[in-house]
């Protein structure tokens, strides 16, 4: 009975030796990991102005080099503002070089007359002024009549200065006033065309860097609203990868730095650089939620891959420093 005994406590023991040894193996035998994942945070593609697209040059998950032609929207409205722009430019040129011609003949003619009348106007309160001088001084005629008189005289003669004053404008140097105001509408109707033609290409993007097309929202044919997303990208450069490192280690983790990652079906030796480290701590996020990082408070890493991956794809990061004990 007791060589029973001790047969079942001995096999006890050994299955107690086996469950200890299956949980705490893989704990023990286990490499310190960060657990992270890859990110991607595509740019949203859109047309300033309502229309329908008129061509569409690429499909989803196609590679597209950098400026690859994406899609084009119905241009023909701001095709339209580009040419009334051009012509505004136009007619402002044409203005500013009228103004640096100075006055027509004809419109000299008429000043010169201008300037005879005045003259003439002139002379003969002049001759008043004289016949009423003296006849006042023979008591014929009274002061206030006098200076009447002087007043229509130099009234005549403030006209003669004026008609004379307008006829120097059209030489080109007293014109500078409106020379420079035909240079501002210039560049005003420049700025215009500048405007318009930036419009206009915008009606037909182009791949600002190597991208994957991640998905197509309109098709050739289709009518696409104003600023509605027509095609969204997924830079190279915009892919990271996201890992989160316990606080006791954070001081081990600078913008720029390198860290080496692993993943399932990757290269070997796969590197990434720093470039954000939050200023903020968190608690373990639920998409690397594991029973041995439970509760524990972490700060979020994004590091720029060397390579191109897909998001949502699972990594292990090596840690660059021990938590302190």
């Amino acid at each position: 009975m007791t060589r029973q005994r001790l047969l079942v406590v001995a096999l006890l023991l050994v299955a107690l030796a086996v469950i200890a040894a299956l949980v705490l193996a893989p704990r023990l035998g286990r490499h310190a990991v960060l657990s992270g994942y890859i990110e991607g945070e595509p740019l949203y593609l859109a047309a300033p102005v309502a229309g329908t697209v008129t061509a569409m040059y690429v499909v989803r998950g196609q590679d597209v080099a950098a400026g690859a032609k994406l899609f084009v929207v119905d241009p023909q409205q701001p095709l339209s503002a580009r040419d009334q722009a051009a012509a505004e430019v136009a007619a402002a040129q044409a203005q500013a070089i009228d103004a640096r011609k100075g006055q027509r003949p004809l419109e000299l003619a008429v000043l010169d007359a201008n300037i005879a009348a005045a003259e003439a106007r002139a002379r003969d309160a002049e001759a008043a002024l004289r016949r009423v001088s003296v006849l006042t001084a023979k008591g014929f005629d009274s002061k206030a009549a006098l200076d009447d008189a002087k007043a229509n005289a130099q009234n005549a003669e403030a006209q003669v200065k004026a008609a004379k004053k307008q006829r120097d404008v059209g030489t080109l140097g007293a014109r500078e006033d409106l020379i420079r105001a035909a240079d501002a509408r210039v560049r005003q109707a420049q700025a215009g065309l500048i405007g318009a033609a930036a419009r206009l290409s915008d009606n037909a993007p182009v791949a600002v860097s190597a991208a994957r097309v991640e998905d197509v929202f309109f098709q050739q044919g289709e009518w696409a609203p104003a600023n509605q997303p027509i095609l969204s990208l997924l830079p190279d450069s915009r892919i990271k990868v996201r890992f989160f490192v316990p606080e006791a280690a954070l001081s081990a983790y600078r913008v720029g730095g390198v860290v080496r990652f692993a993943c399932d079906g990757c290269a070997k030796g796969l590197t990434a650089k720093i470039a954000y480290i939050s200023p903020r701590p968190e608690f373990t996020p639920p998409v690397i939620y594991s029973r041995e990082a439970r509760d524990r408070l972490v700060y979020l890493v994004e590091a720029q891959p060397s390579m191109r991956l897909n998001p949502g794809q699972p990594v292990d990061v090596e840690p660059l420093g021990e938590p302190r004990k």
